[in-house]
Parts: C-alpha cells; sequence; structure tokens
C-alpha cells in the first residue's frame, strides 16, 4: 500500500476546522458506530476531539477507558528508554536537538556505556529497553546491531529502537540482529506544515520508512504533536486516520512545548485537554495498540500520567540514561524525567499504578499481528 499525502490531503480540504465548536445538541460520541471511529473517517473523528468540557469531556475519556480494559486490559507496560546521543543531522524548528542549535553540548555514549545502561535497566524490572537518539549517522546500522545483541544477551526483552530515518537496508541489519520495535513519529500528517517545521525532508519520505519497517517485521510506533503552529483540528484528525493507514502497534501523542533555542521559542504550548481527547480518540481508532503517557504531557502537568491513564494509555517510558547525560537531551526545556532518579523510579511508579487500580505488566508488551487478536467477549468498549 501506497500512502499519497498530497492525496490525503486534496481528499481531505473540505473538511478543514480551525476552530472547535463551541456546543452542540447532541455529542457525536452517543450512537456512533464503532466501525466509523476504528476506520478512516475523519468526519466523525473531528467532532470528538470537538467535545466540550465537562459531560461530552467525561464521556469520552469514560468510554476511551473502557476501550482500553476491553482491548488491552489494565496491566501498563514499563519500558526504559536510553537516550544515547543528542547529535542530529536535522533542524526541525521545533526541537532542541536540531543541527543549527550552537548552544547545546552534544555527547554520545559510547556501546560499553550504553550496553551497562541497558543492564541496570533489565536488572531494575524492564521488561522493554528502547534506544533513543537523534539522527546522528556516527553510528552505523552495524554498530546498532552490535548493541542491540549485546542487550538482548542479557536477557528476554524486547529491543525498541527510536533513530530516525535510515534506509531498508539499515532497518534490515538491525531488524537481524534482533530488534523488535521501531519509533519515528510522524509529526503532522499535513504535508506542507511537515515541510514547513522540516526543512530538507518530507512526510512522503517518513511514510516510505514507517512502511518499509512494517514490511521488515518491526512492530512500528508513530505518533504526532499537538499544537504545532499552523495545526487545526482537521489536522489532528487527519493524523489519526494515518496511524490507522500504517495500522501502527504504538502510538506516541504529545503536547508541544516551546524551547528558547528554536525558531518556535515564541509560540504558545499545546493543550493538555487537547492531547488527552486526541489520545482518547485515537484508542477507539486503535484499540489494539499500546499507546504511550509522553513525558512532554507530564512536564506540562504533574498528574499528567494518571490523566493519561484514565484516557486510554496503557504505557510508561521512564528515562534511564545516566544521569550526566540526561540534561543534555533537551528537546524541549525542563522536561519531568530530569527528576526521576537512575533507574526512572520503577518502584515509584508500580506504587501510583496500584493506586489507581493498574498493576505493571509482566510481559514484554508485544502487540499481536492482526489476525490473532482477540476481541473481547462482550462490548467492554460500548459507545453508550
Amino acid at each position: 500500500m501506497t500512502l499519497n499525502p498530497r492525496n490525503r490531503k486534496a481528499r481531505d480540504i473540505e473538511l478543514e476546522v480551525s476552530e472547535p465548536a463551541t456546543g452542540r445538541v447532541e455529542f457525536p460520541l452517543i450512537g456512533t458506530d464503532r466501525k466509523r471511529v476504528e476506520g478512516l473517517d475523519v468526519a466523525c473523528i473531528i467532532p470528538l476531539l470537538q467535545a466540550c468540557p465537562g459531560d461530552e469531556t467525561e464521556s469520552l475519556f469514560a468510554c476511551a477507558d473502557r476501550t482500553r480494559k476491553g482491548f488491552v486490559g489494565d496491566s501498563v507496560h514499563i519500558r526504559g528508554i536510553i537516550e544515547f546521543s543528542n547529535y542530529c543531522v536535522r533542524s526541525c524548528m521545533y526541537c532542541g536537538l536540531r543541527r543549527d542549535n550552537r548552544k547545546l553540548r552534544r555527547y554520545r555514549m559510547t556501546p560499553d556505556e550504553i550496553l551497562a545502561a541497558s543492564e541496570n535497566g533489565i536488572r531494575s524490572g524492564y521488561r522493554t529497553i528502547v534506544l533513543q537518539s537523534g539522527e546522528d549517522p556516527y553510528y552505523s546500522a552495524s554498530d546498532i546491531a552490535r548493541i542491540v545483541e549485546g542487550i538482548k544477551a542479557f536477557g528476554d526483552v524486547a529491543v525498541t529502537l527510536s533513530v530516525g530515518e535510515r534506509p531498508r537496508s539499515e532497518y534490515a541489519t538491525m531488524k537481524a540482529a534482533g530488534a523488535d520495535r521501531f519509533l519515528l513519529k510522524h509529526e503532522t500528517a499535513d504535508a506542507e506544515l511537515y515541510r514547513r517545521l522540516h526543512p530538507g525532508a518530507s512526510l512522503e519520505t517518513r511514510i516510505e520508512c514507517l512502511q518499509n519497517l512494517k514490511g521488515l517485521g518491526f512492530q512500528v510506533g508513530s505518533g504526532f504533536i499537538i499544537g504545532l503552529p499552523g495545526q487545526d483540528i482537521a489536522t489532528i484528525a487527519r493524523d489519526i486516520t494515518l496511524l490507522k493507514e500504517l495500522d501502527v502497534e504504538m502510538a506516541g501523542i504529545g503536547p508541544f512545548i516551546p524551547h528558547p533555542d528554536t525558531p518556535l521559542a515564541s509560540y504558545p504550548a499545546g493543550d493538555v485537554t487537547m492531547t488527552l481527547k486526541a489520545l482518547a480518540v485515537a484508542r477507539l481508532a486503535l484499540p489494539h495498540a499500546n499507546l504511550p503517557v509522553t513525558t512532554a504531557l507530564s512536564t506540562l502537568q504533574k498528574d499528567g500520567r494518571q490523566l493519561a491513564l484514565s484516557c486510554g494509555g496503557n504505557v510508561i517510558m521512564p528515562n534511564i540514561t545516566p544521569a550526566k547525560y540526561r540534561e543534555l537531551y533537551e528537546i524541549y526545556p525542563d522536561s519531568a524525567s530530569l527528576k526521576d532518579p537512575e533507574d526512572g523510579g520503577i518502584g515509584e511508579i508500580a506504587g501510583m499504578l496500584k493506586a489507581v487500580g493498574r498493576g505493571v505488566s509482566a510481559t514484554k508488551g508485544d502487540t499481536l499481528p492482526r489476525e490473532k487478536r482477540p476481541i473481547p467477549a462482550r462490548d467492554e468498549a460500548s459507545f453508550q
């Protein structure tokens, strides 16, 4: 399947809305056919994102929570992130790691440091290690493959990579070494907005990379940012439908946070409530997917983790990067992860989950292939 972002833009242009509705006689969640939300119906998704404060928003969140419980259960997957390099060849307009940010002190972890941090994380109880960096070609595909093999030697754990756009052959090398998953956010489904925010890059290339990863057998995660300058409700709706078209196993949705050393420094942060609504609608559209509680959300709102867990979230990704590097991985300032202990606070997270009636998953959290996904015995995800 080939997705053409230009065609998608033309097809949906008549649905574009720049301001949320102020109210309506009947909230569209009631009586909505699940097939429409699980499908690619932008016209269905837009009104859900326009849910008014109070009963409408609470109804949306409750429905997403029931859907999460019915399809993926109450267990929460805890995945440790190691941010191993803050070098990046890109100059994305919103990111503090951008190549043109001359104020940032750069670092690269050695393979031995990455393996040591991974082993510490596994000993602390993590079943998935996430290796994340800027787009840094210093690490060849073979380098990353050797690191993946080293982590796999520590035990029965999953390895997730988030290292940006690479040729299909390099992704294949990483997959052959045992990498299980790959995170590559599409950031925005608006091709023109993508071009403006990512100089020299295109949404078409990003989608091609995601399709290559799927074709190689990776469990693929993507996602987008709420509050990017130039975004509107219809863009967010298309973001969600693109995730469905790509059949992603994981979707990260977080708010924009301005960085002072980027061209978007003066723009306001993304809205927390809209982020939660987008997360809730994504759960309805992707009932089997793993949806993380993003650090950006927790950075803007202290109880962001708990809120997102009640709106469809089922993954938490603590930072287990060594302390001496953590503050230098500054996509945005004052990240909530800076306050985490070196083990990511996995014990504290377990306590928080217990308090809200959830628990830490004992599994690696793989998403089952479509043909093996169970259907709940009864409609836990009823829209009524």
